[in-house]
């Protein structure tokens, strides 16, 4: 998927505009993320360079390699996932690091906790902000504004220069109403221009000139944007839409489960379930019926999970989000093993 030096160029100044204030020359910014991953390109290494900052290169995403650069020399902007700004806290409370002095957290590539953001900012006294993007976007497309006008749980408003729609993912050409869920729909320079020798992908990526993100939000009166979950890991059950991430959610704060993925199954009538992989610190299954009974008590009966399989841990990609389609893979692993009556 080939990406422009316009491309770039754009997305490195969005973000300069977006994160305020940086000093040229004054910065000293965290690259703790993969460069080539372009998270890591775009905002840990070509926005800090273009402002003339300092960068800490992390070899490894890991805390007490995070924690001795700080040590050695506090940085002004970090830009990491979600799990890593949690455990930089907990590693610097452990081993009594300070972060204060670290004005501007950059989150992205999962949601971003509320609870996570309040430890963090009392840490730091400064700002714990998300973001969304794509690879496709070079990645940057929305933001939450670097103040206190931010909505923690929102992924903001989109950047400068760039054109937002939430499209009825039924009828792309309609707009959904306020307060309604749709397909995010992208314009802007930061776009990429299409797959490389992948005609049919490129054509099927975009409509009428606007990128299809695959990733469904609901706008609130002031335009902030809430993810609501990716349109193709969206299950279909009984005739409902079930978005994976708001069980992810009811069943998160259950005791006993370090973990959780939900993804679509199809059963043998082949129509899908709602199915659940938990982690657990024992590796044993939790009690389904009353952790099912708790659930009922949050959700509408149908978004319950019918099964739950109880793994050592969740694939995740490099930035640690969890790979749900490998998720669903392996528990149609187990399916097909599973003695039949």
């Amino acid at each position: 998927m080939p990406l422009s030096h316009a491309n770039l160029i754009a997305s490195t100044t969005q973000a300069r505009a977006w994160v305020t204030p940086l000093v040229p020359g004054k910065e000293v910014f965290m690259a703790c993320l993969p460069l080539f991953h372009v998270f890591g390109c775009s905002l840990s290494m070509n926005a800090g360079l273009s402002v003339g900052a300092m960068l800490h290169l992390i070899p490894k995403p890991e805390t007490g390699l995070i924690l001795d650069a700080i040590k050695r020399r506090t940085p002004t902007t970090m830009i990491a996932v979600p799990p890593l700004f949690d455990r930089v806290v907990a590693g610097a409370k452990e081993r009594g690091v300070s972060l204060e002095g670290i004005r501007t957290g950059v989150a992205g590539a999962m949601p971003l906790r509320p609870e996570l953001i309040a430890s963090w900012e009392e840490a730091t006294g400064g700002l714990l902000i998300e973001g969304y993007g794509l690879s496709e976007c070079s990645p940057i497309v929305c933001g939450n504004p670097v103040d206190g006008s931010r909505t923690p749980g929102s992924i903001g408003v989109p950047f400068p220069d760039t054109r937002v729609r939430l499209a009825d993912p039924e009828d792309l050409d309609r707009d959904v109403a306020p307060g309604e869920a749709g397909e995010i729909l992208v314009q802007g320079p930061q776009v990429f221009s299409g797959y490389r020798n992948r005609p049919e992908a490129t054509a099927e990526a975009f409509h009428d000139g606007w990128f299809r993100t695959g990733d469904i939000a609901r706008a609130d009166e002031r335009g902030f944007l809430t993810i609501v979950d990716r349109l193709k890991e969206m299950v279909i059950t009984g005739g409902f839409n079930v978005y994976p991430s708001e069980v992810e959610d009811a069943i998160r704060g259950q005791d006993g489960i370090e973990d959780i993925a939900v993804v679509g199954l199809v059963d043998e009538l082949g129509t899908e379930e709602v199915v659940a992989a938990i982690v657990t610190p024992d590796g044993l299954l939790p009690d389904v019926e009353n952790l099912r009974r708790q659930l009922k008590e949050k959700l509408t009966s149908y978004k319950v999970p019918r099964r739950f399989h109880v793994l050592t841990e969740l694939p995740r990609n490099e930035m640690g989000k969890v790979l749900r389609r490998e998720v669903r893979d392996r528990l149609q692993e187990i399916d097909r093993r599973r003695p039949r009556r």
